[in-house]
């Protein structure tokens, strides 16, 4: 009862009993939609998946939202230069919510506020996105790396450790 008072008066959700996840001290719930598997669960950190997983805002490559299904892409890390981080797409996973929900909503405007740049540059085979983003709970921005297939990868990765020198030297980039 208290909690969801509290939940109330300050403006957030209130997290679901089925809830198998383990929120953070300081994790503010935004919004909740049931599904088949349990709950989706957004906070300022992330959007919880019903088996307890937390992806942040920064892994979450796209998210479409039509006939009560959001169908998220995350990305995982695969490796690092110079503190650019390189991201391949996994397969889109879709959820049937049912009920009334902010959740789309908010999922749109948290990945849409982490981005701060992006740009796609040619490269021999292909080409790669470059996009800044916000980490949340982290100070700054992060550098991140999505080439296309076939892309060659000694070209990308000259022109990403010049391109990260570029942003330390401008304060773009944290050292």
């Amino acid at each position: 009862m208290i909690k969801r008072l509290l939940a109330k008066l300050g403006g957030t959700a209130e997290v679901p009993e089925d809830f198998p996840g383990s929120l953070d001290a300081d994790e503010q719930v935004l919004a909740v939609a049931p599904c088949a598997e349990g709950s989706v669960v957004a906070t300022h950190l992330g959007l919880w998946l019903p088996e307890g997983r937390r992806v942040g805002w920064h892994l979450v490559s796209k998210a479409t939202w039509g006939g009560d299904v959001l169908t998220l892409t995350e990305a995982e890390e695969t490796r690092q230069i110079d503190g650019a981080v390189f991201l391949r797409d996994l397969a889109p996973c879709r959820l049937a919510l049912s009920g009334e929900s902010r959740l789309p909503d908010v999922v749109h405007e948290r990945v849409t506020r982490s981005i701060r740049t992006r740009h796609h540059r040619e490269l021999p085979g292909g080409g790669a996105w470059f996009i800044q983003r916000k980490v949340p709970g982290r100070n700054g921005i992060e550098l991140q790396v999505r080439p296309d297939p076939g892309t060659d990868e000694a070209a990308l990765d000259r022109l990403v450790g010049a391109l990260v020198q570029r942003l330390r030297e401008s304060r773009d980039l944290p050292a």
